[in-house]
C-alpha cells in the first residue's frame, strides 16, 4: 500500500486525504495540535457528491513523520515555504504534488526536497465545516504535470493520477501541465483581483455585459490581458478562462482572496496577478490591468497596518 502525505487540511486537502485514505495509507500534516488531536481521534468525515467516513493520521511535527511514495501540498501559497521546510526531506525517495492557485509553488518545493515534483492544478471545491468534517461540491479533474526543472518522468505523473481516481477523484496525466495551470491562473488572477477589491463573491455580476457598469467588462479585459501574456511565455491555454469565468459566475462561491481580505489575512496575490505582472515584464509584454490589480490589492494588504499619525483622535466622554 502506498503511503501518503497531505500537508495542509484546508478543504482541498481534507478531500485528497479522505478519499485517499480508501486506497492508501494517509497522514495529514497540519498546523493545529487540536486539529491533530480531532483527525486521529475520528477520523474525516466527507458528505455532499461522496459520503464517507475514514481514519488517517495526523500530526503537526513533521519529525514524526516516515517517508512516503507521494506528498500533495495543500496549503495556500503563502504558507507553502513554512510548511515544506521541515517535511521535504520525507518525500526524498518519492514524489510531491503542488496544489496551490497561481506560479511559483514548485520551485519554493523543490528548495526543500530531492524527490521528484509534479505540477498540480484543481478545479474541485469544498466546504470545510469543521476540522473533521468537508463537503465536496465540485467535481472536476485535478491536472498534474511534470516539474520541467526536476526532470519528474510522465510514468511517475499517472501513478499519482491513478491513485487519486482509485480513491474517488477525477485526475488527468498530462504531458506538460503548464497550459492548465496557466488556464487556471488567468482565471484566478482575474476572478479573485476582481472579487477582493470589490467585496462581491463570484456573482453573475463577473460575467454581466449588458451595460457600461457591468464588472463583466472589466473580467473580460482582465482576461484577454492575461492571454496575450501566457501567449507572449509561449503558452498555449489548456481551457478558456472566459468560458470558466462564465460557468463559475453562475455559483456565489466566495474566492479565497475574499476571504483573506474579510479577515485582513496575507493574500495570494504575489502568486495570481503579481505573477501575471513578472511574467510580462520578464517576456516585455504588457499587463497593465493585472499590474494595477496587484497594486491596489498589495495597497489593501498595507492600510490594514497603517497610522496615519496627522489623523484626529476622537474624544470620549
Amino acid at each position: 500500500m502506498k503511503r501518503v502525505c497531505i500537508i495542509g487540511c484546508g478543504a482541498i486537502g481534507s478531500l485528497y486525504a479522505a478519499h485517499l485514505a480508501r486506497v492508501a495509507e494517509v497522514w495529514a500534516l497540519v498546523r493545529r495540535a487540536d486539529h491533530a488531536r480531532g483527525l486521529n481521534r475520528d477520523g474525516l468525515r466527507v458528505s455532499g457528491k461522496h459520503n464517507f467516513s475514514v481514519s488517517l493520521k495526523a500530526t503537526t511535527n513533521a519529525e514524526e513523520l516516515p517517508k512516503f511514495d507521494l506528498g500533495i501540498v495543500a496549503t495556500k501559497a503563502t504558507q507553502v515555504e513554512e510548511a515544506i521546510a521541515e517535511a521535504g526531506k520525507h518525500f526524498d525517495e518519492g514524489a510531491v504534488i503542488s496544489a496551490q492557485n497561481g506560479l511559483g509553488s514548485e520551485e519554493i518545493i523543490a528548495e526543500h526536497t530531492r524527490g521528484l515534483i509534479i505540477r498540480g492544478t484543481t478545479f474541485m471545491s469544498g466546504t470545510r465545516h469543521s476540522d473533521t468534517h468537508v463537503q465536496y461540491e465540485l467535481d472536476t479533474a485535478t491536472w498534474l504535470g511534470p516539474f520541467e526543472p526536476r526532470n519528474t518522468p510522465i510514468p511517475v505523473v499517472r501513478e499519482a493520477a491513478e491513485l487519486i481516481i482509485a480513491g474517488g477523484l477525477k485526475a488527468e496525466a498530462l504531458e506538460d501541465a503548464r497550459p492548465a495551470q496557466w488556464s487556471k491562473l488567468i482565471f484566478n488572477s482575474s476572478v479573485n483581483g476582481v472579487s477582493a477589491l470589490t467585496g462581491l463573491p463570484h456573482s453573475p455580476h463577473f460575467a454581466a455585459e449588458e451595460k457600461l457598469s457591468d464588472l463583466g467588462h472589466v473580467l473580460h479585459e482582465l482576461i484577454e490581458e492575461g492571454k496575450k501574456v501566457a501567449a507572449a511565455v509561449g503558452i498555449k491555454l489548456h481551457e478558456d478562462p472566459w468560458e470558466m469565468n462564465k460557468i463559475g459566475a453562475m455559483t456565489n462561491h466566495p474566492p479565497s482572496m475574499l476571504y483573506d481580505i474579510r479577515h485582513q489575512l496575507p493574500t495570494e496575490v504575489e502568486f495570481l496577478s503579481g505573477a501575471i505582472a513578472r511574467e510580462a515584464q520578464r517576456v516585455g509584454a504588457s499587463a497593465p490591468l493585472h499590474s494595477a490589480v496587484y497594486r491596489l490589492i498589495k495597497g489593501k494588504e498595507a492600510a490594514w497596518n497603517f497610522r496615519d499619525e496627522n489623523q484626529p483622535v476622537a474624544a470620549h466622554g
